[in-house]
């Protein structure tokens, strides 16, 4: 899992990941839901099954640029990128619908 500090960074990763899904997490250290999903994510991330997943923690408090880049409203919310472009998002701390649209996004071409 890699932090991102900025959006220098954020563009330097999703560019970098070429046509691999790029999962982000927007958190925050205050926010329950986001600490209760944050083990659940780092799961994924060790995941053999996802090795091919490049998986993104912004801390919106941290790493403002981003949030309001990405117009993050709420936390958590989870970005789903490739090829540098987004191709969904949800928000909340539901560990099946975070699986589900790993798996399904990450067998689109």
């Amino acid at each position: 899992m890699i932090i991102i500090e900025d959006q220098d960074g954020f563009d330097k990763v999703l560019a970098e990941a070429g046509d691999k899904l790029v999962v982000v997490d927007f958190t925050a250290t205050w926010c329950g839901p986001c600490q209760s999903i944050a083990p659940f994510y780092k799961g994924l991330s060790e995941n053999p099954a996802y090795a091919d997943v490049v998986f993104l923690k912004v801390d919106v408090d941290d790493a403002q640029d981003v949030a309001q880049s990405c117009e993050i409203k709420c936390m958590p919310t989870f970005h789903f990128y490739k090829n540098g472009k987004k191709l969904d998002d949800f928000s909340g701390s539901n560990q099946t619908k975070l699986e589900e649209m790993v798996k399904q996004h990450k067998g689109q071409a």
